[in-house]
C-alpha cells in the first residue's frame, strides 16, 4: 500500500511540475518580445501578424483572380512573410520570435502531458474477440494506390489464408455492390476490400446490411479510413493478418442521399471540382481553373445546410464526415479520434473577401467558420441538384440531400496488433492547468485528496 501511495505521489509531482512548466513557458513566450524589444517589440509582433494576414489575403486573391492579377497576388502572398522575417532580422529580434515560438510549443507539450496524466486515457474503440472467418471474400482493385495489390502480393497472401479473391478489371467495370451481395448469397462470412475508400464504402454497406464483418486492406492512395482504424498504411499485407489473428471494432457508417460513406461527403467547391473529367489527371490545374467563379459565387449552387438547430447559409465549402475530425492538434489534422461517437462532423466555410480569408487564420472563432456535430444534416440549394464528392468519388444528387449516421452499424475486423491506433489528445485548458500547478499534495484534480482517499497509506 505504501509503495503504491509513493508511486502515486511521484506521478502527482510530475503532473504538477509539468503544469507549472507549461504556465511558465507560455508566460515567458508572451513576455519575451516586451522584455527584449520594449513597446517596439510588441508593435513589431502586431505588424508581423498583419503581414501574415496580408499573405492570406494574397492567397485569396490568387484563388479568385486570373491572369496578371493572380500573378500579383501570388507575389504578395510570398513577399509578405519574407518581409516580416526580414523586418525582425533587421531589428535583431528574429531570435526572440523563434525562441518565443519554441516556448509556445513547449507550453503545449508540457500542458497536454499534465492534463493527460489527470486520469485521461486514450480513446479506443472497444475490441470484440470473435473466431476467424471460414469463407472470407475480398474485392481487390489492381490499379489502386499505384498497383499495391501486385507490389505487396495481396491476392496471393489472401488466398493462402483461405479467402476467395476477385480482381477488378479496369477495362470491364463491375458493380462491386452486386459482387458483394452475390458473395453473401454464396455463403461468405466476411467481406473485404483492397482499394480506395469509395469502393470500401460500397462493400461496407453490404456487410452492415447482412451483419457480417468487414475487412479493410490499405491498398488505396490515401487510406483515410484505414488510418483512423490504426491499420498499417505502409504495409497493406499486414491488414490481412486479421483473417487469422484479428478482433472486431464496431464503428459508425454514414449515408448521404442513400449512398454509404466511411470518411466524408463534400459539397460546394470540392464537390464541383471533382466533377471535372480533367481533375484526376491535373488536380491543381483543374482547381485553379474553376475556383475563381466558384469562390465568388459566379457559378455553382448557393447552398443551405441544416444541422441540428444550426442553419448554414451560403457556405462555399461544406464537409460532412463520419465522426468529427480533430482540430485542436496540428499533428492530428485530417484524423478522427474515434469512429463510434454516433454523430456526424460538420465543417462549413464561407469567405466573401480577403479580410474574411485573413480572419480564418487569425481568429479561431471566425464568423466564416462553422464547426459542429449532428446526427443528421440536410443540404439544400437553389438548384434541383448539387455536386458532391463522396469518399473522393464524384456524384450529382437531387436536393434536399439527407445525410445521416448509423451508430456502430459496421463490424470491422482488424489485426489484433496494429501500429497506428490514434491517441487521445486533451484540449488545453489553462484554468485547469493553473489549478493543477497550484495544487499541493494529492488533490481533487486526479480524484484523490491529500487528506484521505484511495492510495493513502494506512
Amino acid at each position: 500500500m505504501g509503495l503504491a501511495w509513493q508511486s502515486g505521489e511521484r506521478a502527482d509531482r510530475k503532473q504538477r511540475w509539468s503544469a507549472r512548466a507549461s504556465l511558465a513557458s507560455v508566460t515567458l513566450a508572451a513576455l519575451l518580445p516586451l522584455l527584449y524589444g520594449g513597446v517596439g517589440g510588441v508593435l513589431l509582433l502586431l505588424v508581423g501578424a498583419a503581414g501574415m494576414g496580408m499573405a492570406v489575403a494574397g492567397l485569396w486573391w490568387a484563388l479568385t483572380r486570373r491572369g496578371a492579377a493572380r500573378v500579383a497576388a501570388v507575389a504578395l502572398a510570398v513577399a509578405a512573410p519574407v518581409a516580416v522575417v526580414g523586418m525582425f532580422a533587421s531589428t535583431h529580434l528574429l531570435w526572440v520570435v523563434l525562441l518565443s515560438l519554441t516556448l509556445w510549443v513547449l507550453a503545449v507539450v508540457t500542458g497536454r502531458y499534465a492534463l493527460r496524466s489527470t486520469g485521461l486515457r486514450p480513446v479506443r474503440v472497444k475490441e470484440h474477440r470473435t473466431p476467424p472467418p471460414r469463407r472470407p471474400f475480398l474485392v481487390m482493385n489492381p490499379r489502386s494506390g499505384g498497383a499495391k495489390v501486385e507490389r505487396f502480393g495481396l491476392k496471393e497472401k489472401a488466398e493462402r489464408l483461405g479467402a476467395r479473391v476477385v480482381l477488378l478489371d479496369p477495362e470491364r467495370p463491375r458493380d462491386v455492390t452486386e459482387l458483394a451481395r452475390r458473395a453473401v448469397a454464396d455463403g461468405a462470412d466476411l467481406l473485404g476490400v483492397a482499394g480506395g475508400d469509395g469502393t470500401q464504402a460500397l462493400v461496407a454497406a453490404v456487410a452492415a446490411e447482412h451483419g457480417l464483418p468487414f475487412l479493410v486492406v490499405s491498398a488505396g492512395t490515401r487510406n483515410h479510413f484505414a488510418m483512423d482504424l490504426g491499420l498499417d498504411r505502409d504495409d497493406p499485407a499486414a491488414c490481412l493478418d486479421a483473417l487469422t489473428d484479428g478482433v472486431e471494432l464496431h464503428v459508425d457508417l454514414g449515408f448521404v442521399g442513400g449512398r454509404p460513406f466511411v470518411n466524408n461527403a463534400s459539397f460546394g467547391v470540392y464537390g464541383t471540382v471533382v466533377q471535372s473529367p480533367a481533375y484526376r489527371e491535373d488536380k491543381v490545374g483543374t482547381a485553379l481553373d474553376l475556383l475563381p467563379e466558384l469562390l465568388t459565387g459566379q457559378s455553382g449552387p448557393r447552398l443551405t445546410a441544416r444541422a441540428g438547430g444550426t442553419t448554414l447559409v451560403g457556405p462555399q465549402a461544406l464537409l460532412v464526415s463520419n465522426n468529427p475530425y480533430r482540430r485542436d492538434d496540428p499533428a492530428g489534422l485530417g484524423r478522427r479520434e474515434r469512429l463510434d461517437s454516433g454523430v456526424l462532423g460538420v465543417l462549413g466555410i464561407r469567405v466573401d473577401s480577403a479580410a474574411d480569408a485573413a480572419g480564418l487564420l487569425l481568429d479561431p472563432e471566425a464568423a466564416g467558420l462553422t464547426v459542429l456535430t449532428a446526427r443528421e444534416v440536410i443540404v439544400d440549394a437553389d438548384r434541383p441538384t448539387v455536386d458532391a464528392g463522396i469518399d473522393g468519388e464524384a456524384f450529382v444528387l437531387p436536393v434536399p440531400v439527407h445525410c445521416r449516421i448509423v451508430p456502430r452499424a459496421l463490424r470491422v475486423r482488424v489485426p489484433r496488433l496494429r501500429p497506428g491506433v490514434p491517441q487521445a489528445q486533451p484540449r488545453l485548458d489553462w484554468r485547469r492547468l493553473r489549478k493543477l500547478a497550484a495544487a499541493v499534495g494529492r488533490t481533487a484534480v486526479t480524484g484523490r485528496r491529500a487528506g484521505g482517499g484511495p492510495g493513502r497509506p494506512g
